[in-house]
Order: structure tokens, then C-alpha cells, then sequence
């Protein structure tokens, strides 16, 4: 594993939470975590867009740096998770209502779901059971979008777990190593 690759893996969920907690804060008229989308926080109309624009921007490119540098993991997996990162680039790129806005939304969900059953870490059992995991929350998310009332619950509970599983991998995969050494 590349030197850098404990800080890209700490920089994504800083970002994306970080980024949905500030831009949340300044939206004038308020702003319900619970019902509404991180993808409205950078709508075309937001107050202050920029923010989770450029939070979306620094989650997608620190998934590219940690699948570049986790050499660990398998080559598929390594593959889903920047696929993951440019997804969520592209997402920045196309803000709501922009007709590319949610293929590449569903594109980054998918990816990140599924990035830990082909990644093989931190070993395969486990990174199975975490793409199920993803998946399930994942499920959640695709119900709540029929108008649900906790759609912006449960889009920040799959957001905040793909974003936090390459961080907890990076941290498995470096406890691992220290093992081995001593």
C-alpha cells in the first residue's frame, strides 16, 4: 500500500460529510437532513452549491488516489472503486435537474457497493458481507426515492458507509501488516 494512501481514504468521508453538514447549514430557509437529498445541497438553485460541488469533486478524487494506491487489493476491485470516484466526479458535474445527474449517481452507488466483494479485502468473507451490507442500505435508498419520507436519511446512511469502508479496509490492511512484522 502506497504511504498516501491512509490520508485519501481519511479525506473521503471527511469530505462528503464535512461537505453535507456545512452546505446544509447554509441553506436560507432551512434544510431537513432527514427528507432531503446531498444532491440538492448542489442543485442548480442552492444556497452556496459550491460547497457540496466541490465536496463531491474531493470524495470522487480521493477514491481514484485510494484505489491507486491499494495495491492490496484485486485489480476489480480496484477498478469498481474509482469508477466509484469518477461517478461521483461526474455527479458534481451534472447538478440536479441535469438529465446525466442520476445515471451517474446510480453509477457511484453501484460501484462502491460493490467494490468490497471484488476487492477481496480486508479478506473475502469480509468484503462480501460488506457488499451486502452496501447493498441493503443501497435497497433502502432505491425504496425511500418513491417519495419516501426518509430519503435523505437513508441516501446519507449508503453514502456515509461507501465512503467509510475504503478507511476501514486501509486501516484492517495496515493493523494486518504491522501483525506480520512483529
Amino acid at each position: 500500500m502506497r504511504r498516501w494512501v491512509l490520508a485519501s481514504a481519511t479525506v473521503a468521508p471527511t469530505a462528503l460529510v464535512g461537505g453535507w453538514t456545512l452546505a446544509a447549514s447554509r441553506q436560507r430557509g432551512g434544510f431537513d437532513q432527514v427528507r432531503d437529498t446531498i444532491s440538492a445541497l448542489a442543485a442548480h438553485g442552492a444556497d452556496d452549491r459550491w460547497l457540496m460541488t466541490s465536496a463531491l469533486v474531493v470524495l470522487g478524487g480521493a477514491h481514484v488516489a485510494t484505489a491507486a494506491g491499494l495495491e492490496e487489493a484485486a485489480p476489480a476491485g480496484r477498478v469498481a472503486l474509482a469508477v466509484g470516484g469518477v461517478t461521483a466526479v461526474l455527479v458534481a458535474a451534472f447538478p440536479q435537474p441535469a438529465a446525466g445527474h442520476f445515471p451517474a449517481a446510480t453509477a457511484s452507488f453501484a460501484a462502491l457497493a460493490l467494490w468490497p466483494a471484488l476487492s477481496g479485502l480486508p479478506t473475502r468473507a469480509a468484503g462480501r458481507w460488506a457488499t451486502a451490507g452496501l447493498l441493503a442500505m443501497l435497497g433502502w435508498l432505491t425504496v425511500e426515492l418513491g417519495d419516501g419520507d426518509l430519503l435523505g436519511l437513508s441516501e446519507r446512511v449508503v453514502a456515509g458507509a461507501e465512503a467509510l469502508w475504503p478507511l476501514a479496509v486501509v486501516l484492517g490492511v495496515r493493523a494486518g501488516a504491522r501483525r506480520t512484522r512483529a
